[in-house]
């Protein structure tokens, strides 16, 4: 089995973690963008009973896109400034 840095692990955890809140954050918004896509009387009707509950696509839109760039812009400092110093040498 390799081995892995602490911090390499923490960013992996992290990184995991805003994937997900994005991922929800698309499932949230799958109502508001079938109805942009399809347009029919079903989804418009789906969106006016959601609306009613009080959903908010602006919601998952600013959370989703918010996690998907501090998620991004961390994932680019991690691989092109820190990844190469928290490497392990092989075993011989």
């Amino acid at each position: 089995m390799g081995q892995q840095s602490v911090a390499k692990t923490i960013f992996l955890l992290a990184s995991m973690v805003g994937w997900l809140i994005f991922g929800a954050a698309l499932m949230y918004l799958f109502p508001w963008i079938s109805d942009a896509i399809v347009s029919s009387d079903l989804t418009h009707r789906w969106m006016e009973t959601l609306s009613r509950g009080g959903y908010n696509p602006l919601l998952g839109a600013t959370i989703g896109g918010s996690t998907l760039i501090v998620t991004a812009v961390g994932n680019f400092v991690w691989y092109r400034y820190f990844n190469s110093r928290f490497k392990h040498p092989k075993p011989d």
